[in-house]
């Protein structure tokens, strides 16, 4: 099966909606250096990619972009050793155990994720006094490479953008090798031939 990008910079968006011409990710960061204090010269670049990515993915749109399946996607540092994590959100299918006999849904209609413009959404409060939802969704909680990661930068001062776009691309990268495999199964529907 041939793995395709569930996670992209969408980087034509992102010049053509800057306020400087240049990137409007870029001005964000730098409005919003001070987010990035607590990383200032560390000797890992966790912490700062950690906050690269959430001011990436703040952005409406974001700077990142995901595949319809995704409802979220976090970089962490672990409070266990420090490391980069990452927890995504994935819809799914029902199992296959309520898929196997539907006598649970006793006839109240229950409904799977709405779609709106072939994207998965939350339930309208109108929805929900109609009808019974049911939205399974996978979390996906694991490490993330460090190896390519730019170092955090020593202060305001230190390319802070740059590296903050080189951190971000590379998550993304990181991110599409763990996850792609997992979208592309959902999205083919059915079982993995072994």
């Amino acid at each position: 099966m041939a793995t395709s990008r569930v996670f992209w910079i969408d980087e034509d968006f992102d010049r053509e909606h800057a306020p400087d011409g240049i990137s409007r990710y870029c001005a964000e960061v730098q409005g919003r250096a001070s987010e990035f204090a607590e990383s200032w010269g560390d000797i890992s670049p966790v912490t700062f990619a950690a906050t690269a990515w959430r001011l990436a993915t703040e952005l409406r749109p974001g700077y990142v972009r995901w595949h319809r399946r995704i409802v979220a996607a976090a970089c962490l540092r672990s409070p266990w050793d420090g490391s980069l994590t990452c927890e995504v959100s994935l819809v799914s299918p029902w199992p296959a155990e309520l898929m196997w006999t539907r006598q649970w849904c006793r006839d109240r209609g229950w409904r799977d994720w709405p779609q709106l413009f072939g994207q998965y959404v939350p339930p309208s409060e109108q929805d929900l006094t109609r009808s019974p939802h049911l939205r399974a969704s996978l979390l996906v909680q694991a490490p993330v490479p460090l190896d390519d990661l730019p170092p955090a930068p020593a202060g305001p001062e230190d390319e802070v953008s740059r590296r903050a776009q080189l951190a971000v691309a590379v998550a993304a990268r990181e991110l599409n090798d763990l996850i792609a495999p997992m979208v592309q199964q959902l999205e083919a529907g059915l079982p993995a031939s072994s």
